[in-house]
């Protein structure tokens, strides 16, 4: 799985309108993760979109090689 960054825009119908197009092969179908600020949210929370990715990233990498920590032994 590939992971792209890019930034668009949400209309009031709530459809995305990308900023660039995505350099794919092929017509397909994917999957996405919007991140969106919140209103009254301050930006206390300066990480930087590059960390985050990462994260997610070796999360899911994680998931599939199933190194995961069932959610009993969490709590």
């Amino acid at each position: 799985m590939k992971a792209i960054e890019t930034t668009a825009t949400i209309n009031e119908r709530g459809e995305l309108t990308l900023d660039r197009a995505l350099e794919t092969t092929k017509p397909q179908r994917v999957r996405v993760i919007v991140l969106i600020s919140e209103e009254n949210e301050e930006d206390a929370d300066d990480t930087s979109l590059e960390i985050i990715m990462e994260g997610i990233y070796e999360g899911f990498q994680e998931a599939l090689t199933g190194k995961t920590i069932p959610l009993s032994e969490i709590w």
